[in-house]
């Protein structure tokens, strides 16, 4: 069995050759040989004196919008490009606590807005599987890590489908969690009603067992859930699926899907009915609303969100400012890149005193009318739902040039976070070469059911 060390030593020279090789993926912001390898000296001197640590060794890749004490947090933009926090994330504290060791930070669409991982400052990542492709978005680059085989396990965020949808392009598992299971200390906010800190693996269970230690109340934040979570992977060996009932929207298999991509959900739709799961078909009539409900919501709690990035506190400032006035007009325009204005210029338009009303109210009650029926459907004795993750393959860079095109990539989505219950997506199979995810929703704050179910799917898969 070999040394926490050596398998450290192993990662980051993966790291360099992947950032620095011919077929460079980009998936890295940042990362520190002699760190890294001074914490797996510590892990190693636990191991021998007897302590027993869950994660102990493990290298895990954070995405870079999640704070961390001695690698940089630029959250891919140019106004945070030499940032570095004063305190590290709660989750990456219980990482560490529990013996893993942060790698590095990890590529993202900057400020986590995007589908594509395009929107980095510091320039796109590539997919593993096909390098003319990309990985999805917004944590492209934690997903681009785990599907390389660099690391086993990374961590993202979610607000829209941003774990989940890189985890189908890529060919990983991604599990977005209840909102207010993990805790969102040190997550920097993009949306607040809608973030979660969320988890890349492998395999169902290397996801579920790191989940399983950053879950779990923090005082530092208001949202958790303030009860010990559930044991996410005690059980889940037991891959028998019999007796679970799933349920599948007919709403999330429209006529202008990719074919292919329905084919593989009917096949794994078709399995679970021989190994003795009842599929049920179920309606969320209020999903065909969810993307605009979600883009008035997420831009508008953007727009409040990143007012603090003003040049005055911290980050980047522009020197050629004359007033205060100056200072934020040009700090802004310079250090934000184009899709972040997109969204700061939308949110603070449905957030103005002639408009709220007519958006952004209008929004919150339609989110409160999936998360109804997202409830009505689970109260009815179903289990989890079964959907397609996104609705195609991975495509290459500049396809969707329309940025409402982009956005329907998180269509089938985005409606766990707007109903704040969890979710996960597992690879069901290949298009041309390229990974196909499907995607099981539960109740909010069941994800030990999800997690048995998804395990349940992967083995018959």
């Amino acid at each position: 069995m070999s040394s926490a060390v050596e398998r450290i030593k192993r990662v980051m020279q993966e790291i360099v050759v992947a950032e620095t090789g011919p077929n460079r993926l980009n998936a890295f912001l940042s990362y520190q040989y002699e760190t890294a390898v001074s914490a797996a000296q510590d892990v190693d001197s636990a191991v021998s004196r007897g302590e027993l640590r869950a994660l102990a060794g493990l290298p895990v890749a954070v995405k870079d919008n999640i704070c961390t004490l001695d690698l940089p947090t630029t959250c891919a933009s140019r106004l945070l490009s030499n940032y570095r926090s004063p305190f590290e994330a709660t989750v990456v504290q219980r990482l560490r606590a529990a013996g893993a060791i942060v790698v590095a930070k990890t590529n993202l669409d900057e400020f986590a807005m995007g589908s594509t991982t395009e929107n980095s400052a510091f320039g796109a990542t590539r997919n593993p599987r096909d390098l003319k492709r990309i990985p999805g978005g917004s944590s492209g680059g934690s997903a681009a890590a785990v599907a390389a085989g660099i690391v086993p396990v990374a961590l993202g965020s979610e607000t829209g489908g941003s774990v989940r949808q890189p985890a189908s392009f890529c060919g990983v598992v991604g599990v977005k969690p209840s909102h207010g299971r993990i805790s969102r200390y040190g997550l920097v906010a993009f949306a607040s009603s809608l973030d979660c800190v969320g988890v890349f693996g492998a395999t169902v269970r290397d996801a579920a067992h790191v989940m399983q230690i950053i879950s779990g109340h923090d005082a530092h934040d208001a949202t958790t859930l303030d009860q010990p979570p559930p044991d996410l992977v005690g059980g889940i060996d037991d891959t028998d699926m019999r007796g679970l009932v799933v349920g599948v929207p007919a709403e999330y298999f429209p006529a202008d899907m990719d074919p292919e991509v329905a084919a593989l959900c009917r096949q794994a739709i078709a399995r679970m009915k021989r190994a003795g799961v009842q599929v049920r078909d179920v309606s969320l009539p209020h999903a065909k609303y969810a993307i605009p409900t979600y883009y008035v919501i997420a831009t508008a709690e953007a727009s409040s969100n990143l007012a603090r990035y003003d040049g005055v506190r911290y980050g980047l400032r522009a020197h050629d400012a004359e007033t205060i006035a100056e200072v934020f007009d040009k700090t802004r325009s310079v250090g934000f890149g184009p899709e972040v204005k997109r969204r700061i210029m939308l949110g603070t338009y449905v957030l103005a005193a002639g408009y709220h009303e007519q958006y952004y109210a209008r929004a919150q009650r339609v989110r409160s009318l999936i998360a109804r029926d997202v409830q009505r459907v689970f109260d009815s004795g179903v289990d989890v739902l079964f959907t397609p993750t996104t609705p195609t393959v991975a495509f290459e860079p500049g396809v969707k040039a329309d940025p409402y095109e982009l956005y329907l990539s998180d269509i089938f989505t985005v409606t766990a976070n707007l109903a704040a219950i969890p979710a996960i997506s597992i690879p069901i199979g290949t298009v041309a070469g390229m990974p196909v995810g499907g995607q099981l929703m539960a109740r909010r704050w069941e994800e030990r059911a999800m997690f048995r179910a998804a395990a349940g799917l992967e083995a018959l898969l």
